[in-house]
């Protein structure tokens, strides 16, 4: 039975043993799995291939129970449909103190493991979708309401546009802001600049805005003269593909309307106005068929880099590089 994240505390889930989340979007589903399960038990967090490789001990376990535990709850994280025997097995345990969360990836609509939750009254299927700035925007509008801080909503954007869609992230830095703050009612940009590190990030923004403006030589520069290593490279990636899903809605946008200043005065959340020069050069430049190779490209490089750790650095400058010098079609 398929249930939307949004609807957990409006239901009584308690008579349900069996759950998958499915996604992409790690923050919510931490929350999610603190409101299905009670985090003061015992929790045993396991891996699926943990339980594949150890099956007989595993149901042993959940047939054994404890004396000192009437209620148990397991987490088995990254369950594919390896695990689906396994669970046709253990779904007959006939042990309602017995709770587990299969905890998923993207899992694809002909997963037979997804199919199972989905169309089976008794278990419980919720799926998950990565965070998007409205929603982070929403949150973060949300935290200094509650806290009563009086935020501009450029100093907003500025928060949200470093989260890179992760609301974790998100978190992390209103945490920091909060306990900066005490009993202060109000943040300027200076302090926020200084709390979310984004003077650290301002080189990886100035290399994604010139690739993508396929400014060559300032992005060498930029390059050269940035002491970036293997750690930056997931960032680096993930800023771009961030950079270019927003791109495309801008590009489809002033495709319709063919007003390039309505374009950047009508995009939500607003540009921030230091940006909006390259941006337009950006939307100008693109348009939807590359920028849509672009991002498979991104997804393939991101692989290739998480395979290859110690020459992640070489390959995402090669990749920058040849970005820059990337021939776009834009004859109509």
């Amino acid at each position: 039975m398929i249930i939307k994240n949004y609807e957990i505390k409006k239901q009584s889930l308690k008579k349900y043993n069996f759950f998958l989340l499915h996604g992409k979007n790690e923050g919510l589903k931490k929350k999610i799995t603190e409101n299905l399960i009670d985090v003061k038990t015992n929790v045993k967090i396991y891996e699926e291939k943990e339980i594949i490789d150890n099956q007989n001990e595993f149901i042993e376990n959940l047939n054994s129970g404890s004396l000192f535990e009437k209620k148990r709850n397991f987490v088995i994280k990254r369950t594919t449909d390896k695990i689906l025997n396994i669970f046709n097995e253990i779904r007959n345990i006939n042990n309602r103190d017995i709770k587990i969360i299969f905890d998923s990836d993207n899992l694809e609509k002909k997963s037979k493991l997804r199919s199972i939750f989905e169309k089976d009254k008794e278990l419980i299927c919720v799926p998950f979708y990565p965070d998007t700035e409205q929603t982070l925007t929403s949150l973060t509008l949300n935290f200094f309401k509650e806290k009563k801080i009086s935020v501009s909503q450029n100093l907003i954007n500025i928060i949200v546009s470093k989260c890179s869609n992760d609301r974790i992230c998100l978190f992390n830095e209103l945490s920091k802001i909060e306990s900066f703050l005490k009993n202060q009612k109000k943040i300027d940009l200076s302090n926020i600049l200084k709390l979310i590190n984004l003077t650290e990030n301002i080189s990886i923004q100035n290399l994604v805005d010139n690739c993508l403006t396929q400014n060559e030589k300032k992005t060498i520069f930029i390059l050269n003269e940035n002491n970036f290593n293997n750690d930056d490279s997931i960032i680096i990636i993930r800023y771009l593909l961030n950079k270019c899903k927003k791109l495309t809605i801008l590009v489809k946008e002033y495709e319709k309307n063919k007003n390039i200043d309505l374009t950047i005065s009508s995009a939500r959340p607003p540009i921030f106005w230091k940006e909006k020069d390259i941006i337009k050069n950006q939307i100008q430049l693109w348009n939807i068929k590359d920028l849509k190779k672009l991002m498979y490209q991104i997804n393939e490089i991101e692989l290739q880099i998480k395979k290859n750790i110690s020459n992640s650095l070489n390959l995402v400058n090669d990749f920058i590089l040849k970005i820059s010098n990337y021939k776009i079609n834009n004859k109509t």
